[in-house]
């Protein structure tokens, strides 16, 4: 099936671009690189590693699973990953360098993921954000996404880096049909 994106530099990620892409959610989320953009976790997580690439690759082929890139000047400087559950997509992933948020490649990713939601017939996006991070829920309620109550434990997986303090994660849904 052919997907069709409003901004002509996202398209759906191809397994060669699984090593740019475990570098990019490392660069944006864990380590010192991460702080020069707002989304760092490092403050909450120690480490420099946010996944590894053979969890981007089991990511990327996992049945009703895509991740969107987002390019420019052939430099791949965002992803989401989009995961069909039932009716709804649960969004994960979005990452842009640290360098260029705040340049709108966010906002084009998410607007991206609620296309590809509606092309799939799939009536919400959700997602899960860790509930301390109060900018990131902010800027989500923004377009449109809503605390729905439930939390989740966030627990550590011996890759993604040391909890720095104790951590769960909010849901937050947009319905986008209905």
């Amino acid at each position: 099936m052919g997907f069709k994106f409003s901004d002509k530099n996202i398209a759906i990620a191809i397994i060669a671009d699984a090593t740019v892409i475990t570098a990019l959610l490392n660069s944006a989320y864990r380590g010192e690189t991460s702080k020069q953009g707002w989304t760092t976790e490092a403050h909450l997580i120690a480490g420099n590693v946010r996944t590894s690439e053979s969890n981007v690759l089991e990511v990327m082929q996992q049945q009703g699973s895509v991740l969107l890139k987002y390019t420019n000047d052939d430099q791949l400087t965002g992803c989401v990953n989009l995961q069909q559950h039932g009716d709804k997509i649960y969004l994960g992933m979005l990452s842009v360098s640290p360098h260029l948020q705040g340049a709108g490649i966010g906002k084009k990713l998410l607007q991206a993921a609620e296309e590809y939601a509606s092309q799939v017939q799939c009536k919400a996006v959700y997602m899960t954000v860790i509930s301390v991070r109060t900018e990131l829920i902010n800027w989500y309620e923004r377009y449109g996404y809503k605390d729905t109550g439930e939390r989740k434990p966030f627990v550590e997986d011996g890759e993604s880096g040391k909890h720095l303090q104790p951590l769960e994660f909010m849901v937050m849904e947009k319905i986008i049909a209905g």
